[in-house]
């Protein structure tokens, strides 16, 4: 998968969640140059809750559900993940620790923007960084929309 899949995937991801920025297709080529591509196993967690380990991902293929643990009966699923979704936003916006777990269902595809990358990023292209913040706390809010629809506790 190259990453032009995965801006096609961002785009025709059709969920309320769905990662929104506005950029033209030479900001998606600046974007894909400060993201790390990764492969996550079937039954691989690449996120843990209450890890401290920080980057904001993109699923570039397969599913991933997500999931907290505690409370009866013990875990509570929270989404289930498709390609073009966005995860671990929050760490572009605290260093607070993991919320819930991301676990690989089918073989996946991740394209990671670390913290590092993201500082580059705002040196280099504020603009851009600027929309990728944007969006990614678009898309947070929503989520906390949801949460708070379904009355769920927010940690």
């Amino acid at each position: 998968m190259d990453f032009e899949e995965l801006v096609d995937a961002i785009q025709l991801l059709n969920t309320e969640d769905a990662f929104r920025p506005r950029l033209d297709a030479a900001q998606w080529r600046l974007l894909g140059g400060y993201l790390d591509r990764s492969e996550v196993a079937a039954g691989e967690l690449a996120i843990r809750q209450d890890d401290t380990a920080r980057g904001m991902h993109f699923l570039g293929q397969g599913s991933m559900q997500v999931f907290r643990r505690g409370g009866p009966p013990g875990s509570l699923k929270v989404a289930i993940l498709r390609p073009g979704a966005v995860l671990g936003e929050p760490s572009l916006f605290g260093e607070g620790p993991r919320m819930a777990s991301v676990e690989a269902m089918t073989p996946c595809l991740l394209w990671t923007l670390t913290p590092q990358r993201f500082d580059e990023m705002t040196q280099c292209h504020p603009a851009l960084a600027l929309e990728v913040m944007r969006a990614a706390g678009a898309v947070m809010a929503a989520r906390l929309r949801a949460s708070i629809a379904r009355q769920m506790p927010i940690p």
